[in-house]
């Protein structure tokens, strides 16, 4: 594995390749088994919901009121609304784990 790699920015596509070598999955169902995972995930935290992986952590919706923005010069005040964010909280043990793999 390159040094490149292992601080760079992998892709969609390279996770799924790397996922489906470490399971001996073949790619096409890892592939499937990620946009499965991701589609009901977003569906869950979308609906409301908190999704806990245990041992691993949880995802859940986060709200933010809306705000006034400035844009850049000429193009005046602009207002956002209301908005919600998915948010993630790692369990003490995987914080632990990258921060061990980190060093």
């Amino acid at each position: 594995m390159s040094a490149e790699l292992e601080r760079g920015r992998v892709s969609k596509r390279e996770f799924v390749q790397r996922f489906a070598r470490r399971g001996n999955l073949p790619l096409a169902v890892a592939q499937q088994a990620y946009d499965s995972m991701i589609e009901e995930l977003l569906d869950l935290v979308g609906k409301g919901n908190r999704v806990t992986l245990t041992g691993f952590g949880k995802f859940y919706p986060q709200e933010h009121k809306g705000h006034r923005v400035r844009f850049g010069e000429g193009d005046g005040d602009g207002e956002i609304g209301d908005y919600t964010v998915l948010k993630f909280s790692a369990t003490r043990a995987v914080n632990r784990s990258v921060q061990a793999s980190d060093g």
